[in-house]
């Protein structure tokens, strides 16, 4: 049997590489994928040499497509799609200028479609795949200090549902994991708690598959 491939798009401290590591207690190939080669090469070194490292830039479609070009020839399509990328910079809705909005909208939510799309056409001939993105809480209640990513996680949200709906007919489970409070180690927010949810998810039947898990206290 070909051995399962494991993408981590924004697989820096925390949830991502978090998500990478209990991937990799599975026997799954863990791919990671940043902007910082320092930063791919620092969670390598934590999983061990089964990772792999891919320097890709989530803002950037042009580098996105090169990067999942160059996984699929060297590696095989994932079998696993996770996107786990936030730009986090505190912007009032009244004094948001409309550039900057535009370019973390292509990090919050525009590097998830094309991340997605680079997956699908193999998932959907294999009639099977998981694709999940990380959501945050700002989607369900926004805060005025983090206008941008609260617009941003709302577009994630939204595009997580939108594709389940459309692909769960050809076997391609997709959910969204809405983060409600703030990763830190030994919390109720500690990322490897919460990358256990990305497991399940990925394990679930498809006829117990869930579109969104709000990962929540209480």
């Amino acid at each position: 049997m070909s051995e399962k491939i494991i993408a981590v798009v924004g697989a820096g401290p925390g949830v991502g590489l978090a998500v990478a590591k209990r991937f990799a207690r599975e026997g799954y190939r863990p791919i990671l994928m940043a902007r910082r080669q320092e930063t791919l090469t620092a969670g390598a070194v934590e999983i061990g040499e089964n990772a792999v490292t891919m320097v890709a830039d989530a803002a950037n479609p042009t580098s996105l497509r090169d990067a999942f070009s160059e996984i699929a020839g060297r590696y095989g399509s994932p079998d696993v799609l996770v996107y786990n990328v936030a730009v986090l910079q505190q912007s009032q809705p009244s004094k948001l200028e409309v550039d900057t909005l535009l370019e973390e909208f292509h990090a919050n939510v525009v590097g998830a479609l094309v991340s997605a799309q680079q997956v699908i056409p193999k998932m959907r001939e294999q009639k099977s795949g998981t694709i999940l993105f990380t959501g945050g809480g700002l989607a369900l209640n926004p805060y005025p200090t983090y206008a941008s990513l609260a617009i941003g996680k709302a577009g994630l949200r939204s595009l997580a549902l939108t594709l389940a709906a459309e692909l769960a007919p050809d076997g391609i489970h997709v959910a969204t994991v809405t983060i409600t409070g703030f990763v830190k180690p030994g919390t109720f927010f500690d990322p490897d708690k919460i990358a256990d949810t990305y497991w399940n998810l990925h394990t679930q039947s498809s006829d117990q598959w869930q579109k969104e898990v709000v990962y929540q206290r209480g």
